[in-house]
């Protein structure tokens, strides 16, 4: 812990790990502005949660008409319209089938809640994750998040029944992508047969593209493949799509990606652009099978977020914000491309619209490489622009720009980028 910190924020819980030392004064579009005047062109969204840009007029606007009417309405007593005309946008931009709605306050409450549905819809007590998996810091998801031990150290026992698949991770696993499938899906039925009967199998539970464990898009052939597993042993597929949904990929949801279904979708962080906000999505015939009162919470659903939340999809719908996201993507893409063949140390750009990862590697190592990366993020902020690193080693860093970021934004966060390298190099 630096010494900066503890001096400037004595009083901010010191297990509360902090990479900037700034203070926010206030937030614009793709941009942070620090009480000293400071202007920074923000590439980590608030981890992929303002995916409008911060503080969208529209957002804005919805949020302080509905603080207006009223603030709080539990969703056990009271039903409001901004929850129903959310559920309506929603039913707008998932699969037919996903019929049926409930509404918690961040990634990991809609992640509890996934696996209880599950287990009450098949009787079944296992679930299967994947390595480099995070669904949350709550003591359950804990037990369900694989990327890094910083996250459960110190607090066992955790939730059993947990078992752990080989992602397939193809730039990790020196494959191609093909057999990085192949591998994982031959890995996932030994599980099957050696730790975790498909009778005592709930769900089988992945990001859709791994988050903190690296920003990797796992090959279609892999998601068709744990489908059909699904298919066969009457076990539930969960997507977990706190992170890549609502436009981050330049879809709706990065699912569109695969053409596959899953039984269960969680959504939060980008669904309300910055209000506490979370969901989990299924069919009816799932939920029915939940005891009546078996999920709930106080401020799940609550009205001002769930106002946010319609205001986002429509402004997304209306600004053709995935359009933007998909275009910017290839942008970004390109140029991050053009830099790797300057600095070697970029080992792999990769990912999906505006959910981008650019993994270094130093001496052959992926932990070698965690100083470098901390580096350039740190000479970035210094130059004016935001980034943030992910993977087991820290070694990935994540481009997560607003939906509705300009070419000419892209542009000035790779230069940035670039002369950041040079003096990292």
């Amino acid at each position: 812990m630096s010494t900066l910190y503890q001096d400037n924020f004595p009083h901010m819980t010191p297990a509360w790990s902090r990479i900037f030392n700034f203070v926010a004064d206030r937030a614009e579009g793709a941009y942070i502005y620090t009480d000293d005047g400071k202007e920074l062109l923000d590439f980590t969204s608030g981890i992929g949660v303002t995916n409008t840009g911060h503080c969208h007029p529209k957002v804005v606007e919805a949020i302080r008409e509905q603080a207006g009417l009223f603030l709080h309405a539990q969703a056990n007593l009271v039903i409001h319209k901004p929850m129903l005309q959310l559920i309506e946008e929603i039913r707008k931009i998932v699969p037919p089938s996903i019929d049926s709605f409930y509404f918690a306050n961040s990634g990991a409450e809609a992640l509890e809640n996934a696996v209880k549905i599950a287990k009450a819809a098949t009787g079944r007590p296992n679930v299967i994750v994947f390595n480099g998996s995070f669904h949350g810091r709550t003591h359950a998801t804990m037990a369900l998040t694989t990327s890094k031990t910083g996250y459960r150290t110190g607090f066992a026992p955790l939730l059993g029944g947990v078992y752990v698949s080989p992602f397939p991770y193809a730039f990790n696993m020196k494959m191609t992508e093909e057999q990085a499938s192949q591998y994982a899906l031959e890995q996932l039925e030994y599980l099957l047969a050696s730790q975790t009967a498909p009778r005592d199998t709930a769900a089988i539970l992945i990001e859709s593209v791994l988050g903190e464990g690296g920003y990797v898009l796992p090959p279609t052939s892999f998601m068709k493949g744990l489908r059909d597993i699904c298919d066969k042993h009457g076990i539930m597929l969960i997507f977990d799509e706190v992170q890549s949904g609502f436009g981050r990929t330049g879809k709706w949801f990065a699912l569109e990606h695969f053409g596959v279904v899953p039984d269960i979708i969680t959504a939060a962080k980008g669904i309300a652009s910055g209000m506490p906000l979370s969901a989990v999505f299924s069919r009816t015939d799932i939920m029915k099978k939940l005891d009546v009162g078996s999920i709930g919470g106080t401020y799940g659903g609550n009205a001002v977020a769930c106002a946010a939340g319609v205001a986002t999809i429509r402004a997304m719908r209306e600004e053709k914000m995935l359009e933007n996201a998909s275009e910017r993507g290839v942008q970004l893409m390109t140029g991050l491309h053009k830099l790797q063949e300057e600095y070697p140390q970029i080992g792999d750009v990769r990912g999906k619209g505006l959910m981008v990862g650019t993994e270094f590697i130093v001496n052959g190592s992926q932990a070698k490489a965690k100083p470098l990366v901390k580096e350039i993020i740190h000479k970035a902020e210094e130059k004016g622009l935001l980034l943030l690193s992910c993977g087991t080693y820290d070694n990935t860093l994540r481009w997560i720009p607003p939906l509705n970021v300009t070419s000419e934004q892209i542009n000035n966060g790779l230069k940035i980028f670039g002369e950041a390298l040079k003096e990292s190099a």
